[in-house]
């Protein structure tokens, strides 16, 4: 299996990186992809990747927008020279925090979604209760990526599908109170164009037995979700893990499956 969303620099991971990355070994996960949300953090993002053999993104969350450098195209690009970055992102936006204001949000996310497409690179997207600006910005461009941790509605489905974006799908799925909504929705969502992801340490699946001591999550936890969505659509644990794994290599042009792990 592979993870395709993992907030692996976190501070939360620092006493234990390594035990979390045996057990995600342990677990059968095979490669992740390692989140930048800021330039801190694809920096180090990066560095891990290349560490571990793991694949990276590079840009600038929503909520740290109003940090963002006023040369930021300059810096992602030459990060975005490196093998292992095979995304710009996360960006996006999310007017449910309203971290950074609304206008940097939006100047900021066109900003990477102009980049990657001069780059032709996928985009790791972001939207929380924004999907009508982003659909605006989105359609000043003609990228392709993955809409990261979908929780929005019908509608908001469709479009993403059409558009052509694949769509992430985390323990969401597996929150029996936030995440009705989602649940109803998986049967929309083609096996061809999911894909699975912790966005560990955040979001740990309700659905894990025995229940965990700690509320952080990692890519250990990944089977959970795999599981919840092949209960929902009626199929297979392994074929939704299949196939995620597949869009993932196909998504950021990957050559074979396979890490260091």
């Amino acid at each position: 299996m592979i993870d395709a969303g993992v907030n692996l620099t976190s501070s939360q991971f620092d006493k234990d990186r390594e035990q979390v990355l045996g057990r995600a070994r342990e677990a059968g996960i095979t490669n992740m992809l390692l989140i930048g949300c800021d330039l801190h953090s694809s920096i180090a993002s990066l560095e891990m990747a290349q560490l571990y053999g793991f694949c990276s993104s590079a840009g600038v969350h929503p909520h740290d927008a109003k940090d963002a450098p006023d040369d930021l195209s300059t810096q992602l690009r030459e990060l975005a020279n490196a093998s292992e970055v095979v995304a710009i992102g996360e960006c996006g936006l999310d007017f449910n925090r309203d971290f950074s204001p609304r206008p940097v949000q939006e100047r900021v996310c066109a900003e990477q979604l102009h980049l990657a497409q001069q780059l032709s690179m996928p985009v790791y997207l972001h939207e929380r209760d924004a999907h009508t600006r982003l659909r605006a910005l989105l359609s000043e461009v003609q990228i392709n990526g993955v809409l990261h941790c979908f929780t929005g509605d019908k509608q908001a489905l469709k479009y993403y599908l059409d558009y052509g974006l694949m769509i992430g799908v985390t323990g969401w799925v597996c929150d029996e109170r936030r995440g009705q909504q989602l649940r109803e929705l998986i049967q929309y969502i083609p096996n061809d164009r999911l894909l699975i992801e912790t966005d560990a340490p955040y979001l740990l699946p309700r659905t894990l037995r025995p229940k965990p001591k700690s509320r952080r999550n990692e890519p250990a936890h990944l089977h959970a979700i795999a599981e919840q969505i092949a209960v929902l659509k009626g199929t297979e644990q392994s074929t939704i893990a299949n196939c995620s794994s597949n869009n993932f290599m196909a998504l950021f042009n990957l050559p074979a499956q396979g890490s260091s792990l």
